[in-house]
């Protein structure tokens, strides 16, 4: 199978970019490497330096010409979707209904889009399951939300298919904690350089977090299932955030109280996501919990460390 993963050389793309290959699929991948990275490139892919705004990006297509999109590529910053709505709009948004015109101009059969948990908002209930209402409090929210109207609208008038992804709070290998990093790869690297965390809040709000390689397993799968359908990708297990911080103390064997700052703009208190969709429509249930996906991700960051 012929596939493009735009923001393949990112963290969530790279990894599913590696699946992709050890399954013998031919991958391409288009980056622009504004925040991915060229050593996460896989020597079995076909990189293509370039941004999906650009109208390179449509020669690129046309001779990539893939069966199946994965459309990674993404402005993933809450606060910079803040600080800069206009640049998070033209990306997450644009830089979709990009794909989606080449996907009309030049065919493809299904796209597998990354959206976000931010689309629900603050949760009116627990877990959050699909059905749930999308009222996004986030500029990164209504920009990862209204991407998920153009697909299904897109698909429904040029006869291609589609699964949205709706991803839970992402953390694992290759994460930078210097660019858009979440909590963990920042904790990470605080705690390896005994720099103080910082917490934003009590400490006490959760979140679900999923390991980077289970994500990039539900990803793979929905290549061929979920057609049509929104799917949350989750542990639909809650952890705060000051246990998160505990856990990884521990395992690195280290004791550095943390700074507690006031809670920022648009940071939801609670959230955990209803997984039962995973595992029903693609028959898969998240292989890493937090002790397991925080070891292989803490290995992961020592050795770079210690480069």
């Amino acid at each position: 199978m012929k596939v493009l993963v735009t923001g393949g050389l990112g963290f969530i793309g790279s990894t599913i970019v590696d699946k992709l290959v050890a399954a013998g699929h031919e991958v391409a991948i288009a980056d622009n490497l504004s925040t991915g990275k060229r050593e996460n490139l896989n020597p079995a892919a076909t990189l293509y330096e370039v941004d999906i705004l650009s109208d390179a990006f449509r020669d690129i297509y046309q001779k990539a010409a893939p069966e199946v999109v994965y459309h990674m590529a993404a402005q993933i910053d809450i606060q910079k979707s803040i600080r800069d709505t206009a640049h998070d709009a033209t990306v997450n948004i644009l830089g979709t209904i990009r794909v989606l015109e080449c996907m009309r101009d030049f065919g493809a059969r299904k796209i597998i889009y990354a959206s976000s948990a931010a689309v629900y908002g603050e949760p009116h209930y627990l877990p959050v399951d699909e059905e749930h209402p999308n009222t996004p409090i986030s500029f990164y929210g209504i920009s990862k939300y209204t991407p998920e109207h153009y697909i299904r609208v897109y698909a429904g008038m040029h006869g291609f298919s589609y699964t949205i992804l709706r991803f839970a709070n992402a953390y694992g290998i290759r994460q930078d904690p210097k660019g858009e990093g979440g909590v963990v790869s920042i904790f990470v690297d605080k705690l390896l350089t005994g720099q103080t965390p910082i917490i934003f809040g009590d400490g006490e709000q959760t979140r679900d977090f999923v390991y980077v390689a289970d994500i990039a397993e539900a990803c793979v799968r929905a290549a061929h299932k979920g057609d049509g359908k929104i799917i949350n990708v989750s542990t639909n297990t809650q952890t705060s955030v000051n246990q998160l911080l505990a856990v990884m103390e521990e395992a690195l064997g280290v004791d550095i109280p943390a700074e507690y700052r006031p809670a920022r703009a648009a940071d939801i208190v609670d959230n955990y996501m209803d997984n039962t969709r995973l595992r029903e429509l693609l028959g898969f249930v998240p292989a890493y919990d937090i002790n397991r996906g925080l070891s292989e991700t803490i290995a992961y960051y020592k050795k770079q460390y210690q480069k």
